[in-house]
């Protein structure tokens, strides 16, 4: 696969080498079951509260705030439902017209439980009002969920803002940060934040183990009930080796922090100003001076971008449209529907998603075939007058 170029990072990432050898032990020969009295399978739960510290050291948390999950979307769900679950007084929910689908669905399943949903819009470049968002908050507000960075367009929320309005009416916070973790600084010791998810295939960890941070004296209800794992926080047997996993990519992702928002921030620039200037009728999705290090979202007018893909994919180059969990669709993204961009180009917007194993050679060759596909796509568009 050496003639693949992978710009879809914020879809998933590839395992780093380090965390495949970090895993491969509790696949073999420390395959034990942590929960077990025996030795064999007790000395695992060392390994495991290691991988703890080494995730919770990455976001300023405490060990005991980590909590193991699947996934993000478990994350998510297990916060809004403990929220709900532990203040059956409170009927409102709060969150984005440009959350993640696991955000959406969840507010569309409130809705239909009776609650009060409230989705804040965005502006042009996606942030939000955040003086709305104060106005939003009631006293039967259960919960508000803000993501930390759009995983479409990269913008980045201010959540130290953010927070602060929302503990000061004295209402839980969740934040959805599967795209922040490893590209942004977040120390859970200055944010008032009650839930945060991380997913780790976005961070170079496999794919299936996620976290919940939830903060100490948090009110918590688990979202899977059964055996004592995770101190009775969530049943099931621990995915020992994925854990490791995770714990040694957040490690890597601490030692490269600074080379993701610098040397893949060039990078990204780079390819940004070589198709800005290039192709005309190209714009910026998003915000450009408040978004990941990695990401940008450039609409390109009067072309589709599934086609865009289509062109791309057979030079080898791995880019998307939007998000991966509704890929699916032919609609342009909520996410550039919630922003206001214009039909002609939500429709041809691709996101270019870089990481740190992201090369010059890449970007170089990104630049050299993506001006001509866009060209050849506009003489047969029938919306094109370019």
């Amino acid at each position: 696969m050496s003639n693949i170029i992978y710009l879809d990072n914020n879809a998933t990432t590839c395992c780093a080498p380090e965390v495949v050898e970090a895993m491969l032990p509790f696949f073999s020969q420390l395959y034990g079951n942590a929960s077990s009295m025996h030795t064999f399978g007790g000395q695992v739960g060392k390994h495991i509260s290691n991988a703890r510290e080494q995730i919770a050291s990455l976001i300023g948390a405490l060990p005991d705030e980590i909590l193991f999950t699947s996934c993000g979307t478990e994350s998510d769900n297990t916060a809004v439902l403990s929220a709900i679950e532990t203040q059956p007084e409170k009927k409102h929910f709060i969150t984005t017209r440009v959350e993640h689908s696991a955000m959406l669905a969840m507010g569309d399943f409130l809705d239909k439980k009776g609650y009060d949903v409230t989705y804040l819009p965005v502006d042009s470049k996606g942030q939000l009002n955040l003086e709305e968002l104060k106005a939003a908050i009631r006293p039967d507000t259960a919960l508000v969920s803000i993501m930390y960075a759009n995983n479409e367009t990269g913008t980045v929320f201010p959540i130290q803002e953010i927070a602060e309005i929302v503990k000061a009416k004295d209402v839980l916070l969740h934040v959805d940060a599967v795209q922040a973790v490893g590209k942004e600084i977040i120390d859970l010791q200055k944010l008032p934040i009650d839930f945060l998810a991380i997913s780790g295939h976005k961070l170079h960890a496999p794919k299936g183990i996620g976290v919940l941070y939830i903060r100490r004296g948090t009110r918590f209800r688990p979202f899977l009930r059964g055996g004592h794992q995770e101190r009775g926080r969530r049943a099931g047997t621990e995915n020992t080796p994925y854990i490791i996993g995770l714990g040694k990519a957040c490690d890597l992702a601490a030692q490269n922090l600074t080379a993701e928002r610098t040397q893949v921030a060039h990078l990204r620039d780079i390819l940004e100003k070589g198709l800005l200037d290039t192709i005309p009728h190209s714009i910026i999705n998003g915000d450009q001076q408040h978004r990941l290090p990695n990401t940008t979202s450039i609409a390109f007018e009067a072309v589709e971008g599934e086609a865009i893909l289509l062109m791309l994919n057979k030079f080898g180059i791995c880019a998307s449209s939007g998000s991966a969990c509704t890929s699916g669709s032919l609609e342009p993204s909520h996410v550039l529907r919630a922003m206001g961009v214009p039909f002609t180009y939500a429709h041809g917007s691709i996101r270019f998603s870089l990481s740190r194993y992201s090369t010059e050679d890449e970007i170089k060759k990104v630049l050299e075939v993506t001006p001509e596909i866009i060209r050849d796509l506009r003489k047969i568009s029938p919306f094109s007058r370019i």
